[in-house]
């Protein structure tokens, strides 16, 4: 089983030391990377990769090994502390690059058989909504099955936190390496997912993007043929 662990931060607190945590409990090889440090650029919102080819993005050298780590990968971890009620810049600048990926475009077909963690932390509020901003691109990329950790830890350290939240990280990281470990392999997107697919199916028959139409035809999606299949 492949993982990458993409931090939305240079700095190794309280999230770091959960993923950490988690990804040594799962059965596989692991790539990480850390944000601004392996990816420092953020969109500059010329639609080079919707209307043409992601790879002319003027970025693409920069996040290459990025995008292919994620596609390579059986699991995909995101993991972000929380900035002001929300995922950090830097995360929401590497996520913003592959808005291509999305299923209202050009959704890699082998993100449906992926599971996808998202992670994070703070001192107190803005969990859920920080949660929500990486679970959004997982769902939208297609990933088949994603996961959800977040805690209020009362800390500005990982040695600050006291001893029943530590306990209760350790309980829910074990349950779902259980879950990832049990599921490698043979997970397929639910109701969901194959819902919104159809009605992106429906859409791209008669699309407003040309490169979007003939990427969908080209795999048969507008026909019966499903990436999950």
């Amino acid at each position: 089983m492949k993982i990458v662990l993409i931090n939305g931060t240079n700095h190794k607190g309280s999230t770091y030391h959960i993923a950490k945590q988690l990804t040594d409990k799962l059965n596989g090889e692991l790539t990480e990377f850390f944000l601004p440090r392996d990816f420092d650029e953020f969109c500059l919102g010329c639609t080079t990769c919707f209307t043409k080819d992601e790879k002319l993005c003027p970025h693409h050298s920069k996040i290459e090994k990025i995008t292919n780590a994620l596609l390579e990968a059986d699991v995909i971890i995101l993991a972000s502390p929380v900035y002001c009620f929300h995922a950090s810049g830097a995360m929401k600048s590497l996520l913003d690059h592959y808005g291509y990926m999305w299923m209202a475009h050009r959704p890699e077909e082998s993100m449906f058989k992926k599971q996808g963690i998202v992670l994070s932390t703070a001192a107190g509020a803005g969990i859920k909504s920080t949660l929500k901003d990486m679970r959004d691109s997982l769902f939208y990329w297609g990933v088949a099955r994603t996961y959800s950790f977040g805690l209020p830890v009362a800390a500005t350290s990982w040695d600050g936190i006291n001893k029943k939240k530590l306990a209760k990280i350790d309980k829910n990281t074990s349950k779902i390496a259980r879950k990832v470990n049990k599921r490698n392999g043979k997970v397929k997107p639910g109701f969901k997912t194959k819902a919104f697919f159809f009605i992106m199916h429906l859409m791209q028959k008669n699309g407003w993007n040309p490169k979007d139409v003939d990427y969908w035809k080209d795999k048969g999606w507008t026909k019966k043929v499903r990436p999950w299949k």
